[in-house]
């Protein structure tokens, strides 16, 4: 059943008419027109437990209408990975409490200003708050007595805490996309839509690598060294970095060009005829003071033993990267990608002037994977997308510290991007746009992998299938499942190999 067909059945659908935008309670709830006694709980509500119940019940016997606020995403404060679920599944959460009658969504780090906004004639907490000598409750208590207002303490039979039953459950409670994209009010059938008749050009630029997969058994160890001795039974190659984001790009039905450096050995032919294979139109220049990069992993029954690079990540000539902005400057595309995987091809004091030869028209896209090398995803600014993990946005901003809720927003504000993904590996990704801040929150979307089998290269399929669902729909929330929905097959395979339209459309179909 998809989300059309459920239409008055879904929470939104039910309970959205109890959810008040701060902005709107004094015309609600005119204090001039005021019969009713208001009773206003205020609470982070992340994840709700029989204390709650407690709570919100006795405050709704005290009065006649319970008004329930929630502090907003961005000023939650009780773990990098909090809140669990977002404000707006949080609001809708609450409103289908009988007993609640109005949820709204704070729009301050506390409820002081929310007070003097609304007025209550009580403002009820938990008996664990209940002395005065609290800081923040006695601020509660001044906003209070400025118009006559009083504090009340709910009795505390039973006392719970939603942060204590999250750690003890190890932080895993099940958040559905269905979920959020209900809370969202977004449309099945736009999703879908995103990746359908994709006829974009698209310009791929970036460090291409070939990942070698070499399949071993192991036969024990010398006796007198800690040396472990494997057979090699089979080797596989694949086509990694840049060049895999393109050929993802070909799948999904785009007319694809890629523009690297390689070098002039066996490991460009094979990329040349892979690219070939997958529909990519290859603009490899070639370099031979340097080796195509290659990154070999040697496995045993699914373990790693050792991963072996060839490469050479020195900046490359003067001559090469001059010719890159010519090609970047000459060739016709709607939506240029910068890939960078710090293998010499992306020099910071050219990044600028690449930049500037883009056709005025083109839609930016960058991704710095940083790794165990420096990169910055900052250097690429006022881009159209940005997709960075949590590691290389905390590395950009010297941040280690903040929830990552305000890691994304701060992304997105220091790169001056339009939209930010923010990868976070099994716990999902947030996605932001210039419209998202501290009030209205950040996009969350869930890990959808059902078996992981491989997650190297997850990202490069979020990249591609992101930002061709964000140039055709216009909204980053929908271009945050789909690209997500990509990342989770391309963990499900052995391997960077490109996930077709037709895989990642089933896969939408089958979470929505």
């Amino acid at each position: 059943m998809n989300l059309e067909q459920r239409k008055g059945e879904t929470l939104r659908d039910n309970y959205v008419n109890k959810v008040v935008a701060f902005k709107d309670l004094e015309t609600r709830f005119p204090l001039e027109k005021r019969k009713l006694r208001i009773v206003l709980c205020h609470g982070v509500f992340d994840v709700v437990h029989p204390g709650h119940l407690r709570h919100l019940v006795y405050a709704k016997s005290q009065a006649d209408l319970l008004i329930v606020s929630i502090t907003p995403d961005a000023f939650i404060k009780k773990g990098v990975y909090r809140p669990h679920f977002p404000q707006n599944l949080r609001a809708l959460n609450l409103a289908a409490l009988e007993m609640v009658d109005f949820v709204v969504i704070d729009q301050h780090e506390t409820p002081v200003n929310l007070i003097k906004k609304l007025r209550p004639n009580l403002f009820a907490k938990g008996s664990e708050y209940g002395t005065l000598a609290n800081p923040k409750t006695a601020e509660e208590v001044n906003a209070l007595e400025g118009y006559g207002g009083r504090i009340l303490f709910t009795p505390g039979d039973v006392v719970f805490s939603s942060t204590n039953l999250i750690q003890e459950k190890g932080g895993e409670f099940p958040l559905r996309i269905r979920d959020i994209v209900d809370a969202e009010d977004i449309s099945r059938n736009l999703v879908l839509d995103s990746i359908e008749n994709l006829n974009a050009r698209v310009l791929v630029v970036g460090d291409t690598i070939v990942d070698r997969i070499v399949s071993c058994v192991s036969i024990g160890g010398q006796t007198k060294t800690p040396t472990l001795s494997i057979r090699q039974e089979s080797s596989t190659d694949f086509v990694g970095g840049a060049a895999i984001v393109a050929s993802h790009l070909s799948a999904a039905g785009a007319s694809v060009k890629f523009l690297s450096v390689v070098g002039e050995d066996a490991e460009a032919k094979f990329v040349e005829r892979q690219l070939e294979n997958n529909g990519v139109e290859s603009l490899l220049l070639r370099d031979e003071s340097r080796p195509t990069t290659l990154k070999q992993v040697f496995e045993s029954q699914g373990y790693r033993l050792l991963k072996v690079d060839t490469l050479d990540n020195r900046p490359i000539e003067e001559k090469l990267s001059t010719r890159i902005e010519s090609e970047i400057a000459n060739q016709y595309y709607d939506i240029i990608v910068f890939s960078d995987f710090r293998h010499g091809m992306f020099i910071k004091s050219r990044i600028a002037s690449w930049v500037r030869n883009v056709r005025t028209s083109a839609m930016k896209v960058a991704d710095s994977q940083v790794a165990s090398r420096w990169g910055n995803i900052t250097e690429f600014q006022e881009f159209d997308l940005v997709t960075p993990n949590e590691k290389e946005a905390r590395f950009a901003l010297g941040d280690q510290e903040s929830t990552v809720a305000n890691l994304a927003l701060a992304i997105r504000r220091a790169s001056n991007s339009k939209v930010a993904f923010l990868k976070l590996g099994d716990k999902g990704m947030l996605a932001v746009d210039r419209t998202s801040n501290e009030q209205l929150g950040v996009f969350p979307v869930p890990a959808m992998t059902k078996d992981v089998v491989d997650a190297v290269g997850s990202g490069d399929a979020l990249l591609a299938y992101g930002l061709l669902s964000l140039y055709k729909s216009k909204d980053y929330r929908i271009a945050g499942i789909v690209g997500s929905a990509a990342g989770a097959l391309a963990c499900e395979n052995l391997g960077n190999v490109p996930i077709g339209r037709e895989k990642v459309s089933a896969k939408l179909k089958e979470i929505l």
